[in-house]
């Protein structure tokens, strides 16, 4: 992880910082595990604006990931470590005993020539996978699955990381990013260490050009807008527009916006403010 000032020899590198990209290893992504992806402009399939500040952006590809790793009991040796656009983490070429290559999340610390492999009970060391019942207390892990094969669907952000508090029966407890105590079940997959790039959080872009880049194009303030076209507008002057609300007229604070009696309820111990649920 290291992050480069630019030195503002023009407007645009005035305040970039950058990430340096210390830890990717090549620029050519392998070419039997990408895919196209095609951009919609915010358009729905009747062309129509559905989504407000999106439109252009460089092209790319999709670079295809394997959330499962549900290649079990063989040993896969890191042949690169690469840059993903499509995703905020860098992304580790695996290369496996018997020739298959396949993506994953770059843990953070893993280099080229480390050896990784997943299964019941293999060695929690970091870019292994196994079940997290086999994982000891206060490991750090990511790339966590909610129901077993489903394949992972949580901490997989740059820099994030879940620590495993502690094991029932059932299910294991884990403290989630958020701060959120809640419960997975235990025989779900997970992958040992903390995601790579944790200075993500620390970029500056440096100009308003770079989100052009990344198809995203500016947005308007609702306090600068017509009362007929948002709830925050109007008014004579820098009018603050009362409380900060959406177009739709959803207020941005003190609402609670999750579903009452919501299934996965039960799981959660203690919500991200702290807050214990009512049982």
């Amino acid at each position: 992880m290291a992050l480069r000032k630019y030195k503002p020899i023009t407007a645009g590198t005035r305040w970039r910082i950058g990430n340096a990209f210390a830890e990717i290893t090549t620029n050519k992504p392998e070419k039997s595990l990408i895919e196209s992806i095609s951009k919609t402009g915010g358009r729905n399939s009747q062309g129509r604006r559905a989504m407000r500040y999106i439109g252009g952006g460089h092209k790319k590809h999709y670079r295809i990931i394997d959330w499962k790793r549900d290649k079990k009991e063989i040993e896969a040796t890191v042949m690169s470590v690469e840059y993903d656009p499509n995703r905020t983490a860098f992304i580790a070429l695996l290369q496996y005993a018997d020739g298959e290559k396949r993506y994953i999340l770059a843990p953070q610390g893993i280099q080229v020539g480390t050896k990784v492999i997943s299964g019941d009970a293999v060695a929690p060391e970091i870019g292994n996978a196994l079940k997290m019942k086999n994982i000891p207390l206060g490991t750090m892990i990511h790339n966590i699955e909610m129901q077993p094969g489903q394949g992972g669907k949580l901490v997989r952000s740059a820099g994030t990381s879940s620590q495993l508090s502690n094991k029932e029966e059932k299910y294991a407890i884990l403290k989630m990013p958020s701060g959120e105590l809640r419960k997975v079940l235990i025989n779900c997959y997970a992958t040992v260490g903390v995601v790579s790039n944790g200075d993500h959080n620390l970029e500056t872009m440096g100009k308003a050009g770079r989100n052009r880049w990344k198809g995203i194009r500016p947005r308007n303030r609702g306090v600068a807008m017509n009362p007929v076209d948002h709830p925050m507008g109007g008014g004579e002057g820098k009018a603050s527009g009362g409380q900060p609300r959406s177009r739709n007229g959803q207020y941005s604070r003190g609402l609670k916006t999750r579903t009452k009696g919501k299934g996965s309820d039960k799981l959660i111990i203690v919500r991200s403010n702290g807050k214990k649920l009512a049982k």
